[in-house]
């Protein structure tokens, strides 16, 4: 059903084509071109329909068929107005055997990030989960982290920010506070989820929550949140969307290339920081990272690698 509603979406746009003749073009009933016309409109599609056919007149600003819509990614998209969770979503649709799909929300009312930290996410931004099924070992799971948080940082890179990427899965935006102090805020952040052995994947969930046209004002102060429309002012939802898809398709497909593009976007690298680490506190210069993940620290002694934490960056200690 899927393949027939982008068949007679791309019909449509290339329009005005008559009922019967795309019930003829599309080998369907006359009944199912209806259904998928009204369909469409129901997603939001300006679908005008005149003496010589139907005609899209205008695409929906946001929406599943609008996203997958030219999208040179292999994702089926599900959208949701609201829904508690992508990442709940997407689970479901795990268990479901399905693969290759994106759960796409304009809100989300029970998003959750790392730690099991609340995560707001307000109508206007980009709530979004990507189920896989990736021939790969448990152990090179991280690597997707660090994928959506590079394909994230180059979708907002075209459209005009200076994003960078805080290890392991955060996007910020550098700038400075009142007192003029650096900063960065928190522009999108990433939480993978993964179910399999050591030895194979069965499938992995990458969430993906981005500060889209919101202000930053409806974002939990304490985060120090930056969004996109405050940084370059709204954003075509739907074409970010598909850039952020493509990107992570892109890289997904060449693990290998994961980790240099990473370093090309990190601002974690040459910082001293803090990571609170399930086997204890590591402090030093953050000095690489390793494939598919790993953070190494230079504690003055020696050179941990720390594998998963919360990080943390400290000022410079003066000489």
């Amino acid at each position: 059903m899927q393949e027939t509603r982008e068949r007679v979406l791309d019909a449509l746009v290339d329009g005005p084509v008559t009922g019967p003749e795309l019930a003829e073009r599309l080998d369907v009933s006359r009944a199912a071109v209806w259904k998928h016309v009204e369909a469409l409109r129901d997603e939001g599609f300006d679908v005008e329909s005149g003496s010589d056919g139907y005609a899209i007149d205008e695409f929906p600003e946001f929406g599943g068929s609008a996203v997958e819509y030219g999208l040179e990614a292999p994702f089926d998209v599900e959208f949701h107005e609201s829904i508690p969770s992508t990442n709940a979503r997407a689970r479901d649709l795990a268990q479901e055997g399905a693969d290759d799909v994106v759960v796409l929300a304009d809100e989300q009312t029970g998003g959750r990030g790392r730690l099991d930290r609340e995560w707001s996410s307000p109508s206007g931004g980009i709530w979004l989960s990507v189920l896989a099924r990736p021939d790969i070992p448990a152990t090179h799971a991280p690597a997707y982290t660090l994928a959506a948080a590079v394909a994230v940082a180059r979708a907002a890179r075209e459209a005009g920010v200076d994003a960078r990427i805080k290890w392991p899965n955060d996007v910020v935006v550098p700038g400075t506070d009142a007192d003029g102090e650096a900063v960065e805020r928190k522009l999108a952040g990433v939480l993978t989820e993964m179910e399999g052995e050591a030895d194979r994947v069965s499938w992995v969930i990458v969430g993906t929550g981005i500060n889209a046209n919101v202000d930053p004002g409806d974002l939990p102060s304490e985060a120090e949140p930056t969004t996109l429309r405050a940084e370059t002012g709204d954003v075509d939802r739907r074409v970010f969307t598909q850039r952020v898809l493509e990107e992570f398709d892109d890289l997904r497909e060449d693990l290998d290339a994961v980790v240099p593009a990473w370093r090309e976007y990190a601002t974690t690298l040459g910082k001293r920081v803090r990571v609170d680490t399930p086997g204890g506190e590591v402090v030093g210069e953050a000095v690489d990272v390793s494939f598919p993940g790993a953070l190494v620290v230079d504690t003055g002694d020696e050179r941990v690698t720390v594998t998963a934490g919360d990080c943390e960056h400290l000022r410079p200690v003066e000489d």
